[in-house]
C-alpha cells in the first residue's frame, strides 16, 4: 500500500475554509488518520470532502449513512437471492460466486488506482456499533471477502473524511483513531465571504440587511433549530428571485419583525410561533 498524497489542501474558490480547518485536513493527510468533522447541520461538512477531492484532484467515493446502514455494506454484499434465482434458471454464472459479490464504497476506494477521498457522511445516523465495526478496516486498510477467500488491500490509503451532526456520542475507541475538527458557525465576516462566493454580484445593502436579520433570528433564545448557512443561501436566492427590496429586510425603528420568506429560515411551527410571539410582545412594549 502506497503512502497518502503529500499534497496540501489550501482551500478552493468554491469553499471558504478557515485556517484551522485547512490545518485539520492537512494534519489528517500527514497522520494518515480519518478526519472526523462535526458541526451544526448546514455548515459545509459534506461539501468539505467534495472540495478537498476537487482541489487535490483526487477521486471522491461517498457513503451516505442512513439509520439502517450496516458496516458490512461499505465493504461488500453477497447477493444470495440473485444466485438462487440464476441457479433455478440454469445460468452458468452461478458456478462463480464472485459474480454475486457487490462491491461497497470502501472496496471501491481501496481499489482506486490513485489516492482518493473517502467520505463517510453522517456516521452518527447509524447504530452505535457502526463506527466500531469499521475500526479494523480503517486501521489496516484491508478486509476479507469470506465467500471468495480474498483479501482486499488498499492500493493507496485514502483520505477518510467522516462527518457527524452530533446526534449521538461516538465510541471512544473510534474517536482515538481520528483527527477531530469542529466547524464553528461562521461569524458575520466569514459569512459574508461565503455569500460572496455564491452571489458575487449581490447588492451590498441587500446583503447587509439580510445578514442583520439572519443573525438576529439565530440569536433569539429558545429556538429549536437555528437557521444554517445553507438556509441563508436559499433565502438569499429567493430574495433575489422575488426581487425583494433591501428596505423590506430592515425595520426603521430596529424592532423585531418577521422578514419576508421567513419559511426558508424557520423550519418548524414551534420556532415560527416563538418568533411571532416575540414580535407581538415587541409591538406591545413600544
Amino acid at each position: 500500500m502506497n503512502r497518502a498524497t503529500t499534497r496540501r489542501f489550501e482551500g478552493s474558490q468554491n469553499y471558504v475554509a478557515s485556517e484551522d480547518l485547512r490545518l485539520a485536513v492537512n494534519a489528517a493527510l500527514t497522520l494518515q488518520r480519518p478526519l472526523l468533522i462535526k458541526g451544526e447541520p448546514g455548515t459545509g461538512k459534506t461539501m468539505l470532502a467534495e472540495e478537498v477531492a476537487a482541489a487535490l484532484e483526487m477521486p471522491l467515493f461517498a457513503w451516505h449513512i442512513k439509520s439502517t446502514t450496516k458496516a458490512q455494506q461499505g465493504l461488500y454484499e453477497y447477493d444470495a437471492v440473485s444466485r438462487l434465482r440464476d441457479s433455478q434458471l440454469g445460468d452458468p454464472r452461478v458456478a462463480d460466486i464472485g459474480n454475486y459479490i457487490v462491491r461497497g464504497v470502501l472496496w471501491q476506494a481501496f481499489e482506486s488506482p490513485q489516492p482518493a477521498v473517502l467520505l463517510i457522511d453522517e456516521v452518527d445516523k447509524a447504530d452505535i456499533e457502526f463506527p466500531n465495526d469499521l475500526l479494523r478496516e480503517l486501521d489496516r486498510m484491508e478486509f476479507a471477502v469470506y465467500e471468495t477467500r480474498q483479501t482486499i488491500r488498499a492500493v493507496h490509503r485514502p483520505l477518510v473524511v467522516i462527518t457527524s451532526n452530533n446526534e449521538k456520542d461516538l465510541p471512544d475507541a473510534f474517536l482515538r483513531r481520528c483527527f477531530f475538527h469542529y466547524i464553528r458557525f461562521p461569524d458575520r465576516a466569514t459569512m459574508q465571504q461565503i455569500v460572496d462566493v455564491h452571489f458575487p454580484r449581490l447588492r451590498v445593502d441587500l446583503l447587509r440587511n439580510a445578514l442583520e436579520s439572519f443573525f438576529a433570528i439565530r440569536d433569539l433564545p429558545g429556538l429549536k433549530k437555528k437557521p444554517s448557512t445553507s438556509e441563508l443561501l436559499d433565502w438569499l436566492r429567493l430574495l433575489v428571485a422575488e426581487q425583494i427590496p433591501p428596505e423590506a429586510l430592515h425595520a426603521s425603528d430596529s424592532a423585531i419583525f418577521v422578514p419576508p420568506l421567513a419559511g426558508a429560515l424557520l423550519k418548524n411551527e414551534q420556532d415560527l410561533h416563538l418568533f411571532e410571539r416575540l414580535v407581538e410582545m415587541n409591538r406591545q412594549g413600544r
